[in-house]
């Protein structure tokens, strides 16, 4: 038998079966929810003077667990963005006095975050709304997983 005639290992893989009209809704119920909380989020930060992006970039320079701060180039991967761009976003909340920026002890190449006790307070008062928003929405949320986990789908291929 001639490598070409054996069947590849993606054949071996259960059929693909149609996408269902529930499937579908599954998937719009649960987008829409997440553009409701995201239009909250952004509500609620703009309340407080930043943007949706300035609030979580916030967020990750508090939730990074390093003491020392969250670098820049951390920054971009967790927003997905470029690092010049987080640059410019950093730079911004510096500015703003929500931030600052200082260089490693241990790299001085290497430009970290922390937050400034303003950016904390900015950030707490977000935060505090947002959690408040999600745990009275628990409900909706619970019910909209357990209907993803019930789809019959087959797990999504490896790339």
């Amino acid at each position: 038998m001639s490598p070409s005639s054996i069947p590849a290992a993606a054949d071996a893989r259960p059929p693909r079966r149609d996408l269902s009209p529930a499937d579908y809704e599954a998937l719009a119920a649960f987008r829409a929810a997440l553009r409701r909380f995201l239009a909250f989020s952004e509500t609620g930060a703009a309340a407080h003077g930043v943007t949706a992006q300035q609030h979580q970039a916030l967020l990750a320079i508090r939730a990074c667990p390093d003491p020392a701060g969250l670098s820049v180039g951390e920054l971009a991967e967790v927003l997905l963005v470029r690092t010049h761009s987080a640059g410019e976003l950093a730079g911004r909340l510096v500015l703003r006095r929500l931030a600052v920026r200082a260089a490693s002890s241990e790299d001085r190449r290497r430009v970290l975050l922390t937050l400034t006790r303003e950016g904390e307070r900015v950030l707490e008062a977000i935060s505090r709304s947002t959690l408040g928003k999600l745990k009275s929405n628990l409900p909706i949320w619970s019910e909209m997983l357990r209907a993803l986990e019930d789809l019959d789908l087959p797990p999504p291929r490896e790339t």
